[in-house]
């Protein structure tokens, strides 16, 4: 952990206002991957750190605090590690996995698409066998370090033409490809420097060995290792957020003066009291996300509502302090590009980032209630 906190504070804070432009944070992902954090989801026995989902939702909060973007960044490159880890064949662990392991190699989700929308789990990209190749045609959305990363773990339909309605296939796409094909990257209204695009794949072909499992493991991959590993990327993310609005608030308080009276604002126990509220409600979401880490790695009963559970409150947390934050501080934090404004940003898409808030409440119900997730 001090490897992560050093980079973020010597190398993604001086640079979060640049990021925050649209810029993608090469120094801070390039200073990772040199700490040897590159693989710190690839086995040991390919040279990674071999750590899980606590490492991460930790890793993620103090990058997150320093930058958000580069901790969503950083984030996207574990979670597809994970991914390429859990069932690597022997060629896998050689020809991704080492590398990443050795800060040569970045990876990243494409699994999202147009036409599905936050059901990231429904893909509609087309997969093909013809002899030892796989030919992949389609359209991806909302790809983080798209056109940065070195490959991109991609949900497609299973490839054999007889096989069932519903069975998805995951593929390893490396980037430069043949038909694959960048859009401009995406302007939101936060989490600006993550290089989100949208691909097309036209008659993309890969070698069969980068199938990851079998044809058809692509749900299995969902929410045996995508959805976990994500979950808690993010929820680290905007847990760091949430921290860093609530040390704004509270350095703020300490400095600010009213000149009339000499009074600091630090003592006014209106606002102690809320600070001391901010502070609760920050450290009990943190609480529950590394439960929710510690509880699926060992794979406890409450794993599933308690990783679904952790992210929407992550994301209700880190709104919410943002917003009262700003309240707290008045106009010094609503000025343009303030480091709250960009905070608060930032914190809103923790919603819309699927699996979304409401999907995940639901989630948690059916699991509660010993239904399947995907029922009707």
């Amino acid at each position: 952990m001090a490897r992560a906190q050093a980079v973020a504070v010597e190398v993604a804070a001086p640079l979060a206002a640049k990021i925050d432009e649209g810029r993608w944070p090469e120094e801070a992902i390039r200073a990772l991957q040199a700490e040897g954090m590159g693989g710190l989801t690839a086995p040991a026995t390919s040279g990674g750190s071999g750590l899980g989902l606590r490492a991460l939702v930790e890793v993620c909060e103090v990058l997150g605090r320093a930058c958000a973007s580069t901790a969503i960044t950083y984030g996207m490159h574990a979670v597809g590690t994970a991914v390429i880890a859990a069932k690597a064949t022997p060629t896998q662990s050689v020809s991704l996995l080492e590398p990443i392991s050795a800060g040569r190699h970045l990876t990243t989700l494409a699994l999202s698409e147009p036409g599905t929308g936050s059901q990231f789990w429904l893909p509609q990209t087309r997969l093909r066998r013809e002899d030892a190749t796989y030919v992949l045609d389609g359209t991806k959305s909302f790809v983080t370090n798209g056109s940065r990363a070195d490959s991109y773990v991609m949900s497609t339909v299973a490839a054999e033409p007889d096989a069932p309605a519903g069975q998805f296939s995951c593929v390893v796409v490396p980037d430069p490809s043949d038909g694959l094909v960048w859009a401009d990257q995406w302007h939101g209204l936060g989490m600006r420097g993550n290089s989100s695009r949208g691909a097309r794949l036209e008659g993309v072909r890969v070698p069969v060995a980068n199938l990851l499992g079998a044809e058809g493991d692509q749900i299995w991959y969902v929410f045996e290792v995508v959805a976990p590993y994500f979950l808690m990327a993010m929820s680290g993310t905007y847990l760091g957020i949430a921290h860093a609005s609530l040390l704004e608030a509270r350095d703020h308080l300490l400095r600010r003066q009213h000149t009339h009276t000499g009074r600091s604002l630090a003592g006014e126990p209106v606002v102690q009291h809320r600070l001391g509220e901010l502070w609760a409600r920050v450290e009990r979401t943190r609480r529950l996300a590394f439960w929710a880490a510690e509880e699926a790695e060992t794979g406890g009963p409450d794993a599933l509502p308690g990783l679904a559970s952790a992210k929407a409150e992550v994301a209700d947390c880190a709104v919410g302090v943002a917003n009262e934050v700003m309240t707290l501080m008045g106009g010094i934090a609503y000025r343009d590009r303030a480091p709250v404004e960009r905070h608060l940003r930032d914190a809103r898409a923790a919603h819309v980032m699927s699996p979304t808030t409401d999907t995940l409440r639901t989630w948690t119900g059916r699991a509660l209630l010993g239904m399947p997730l995907l029922g009707s």
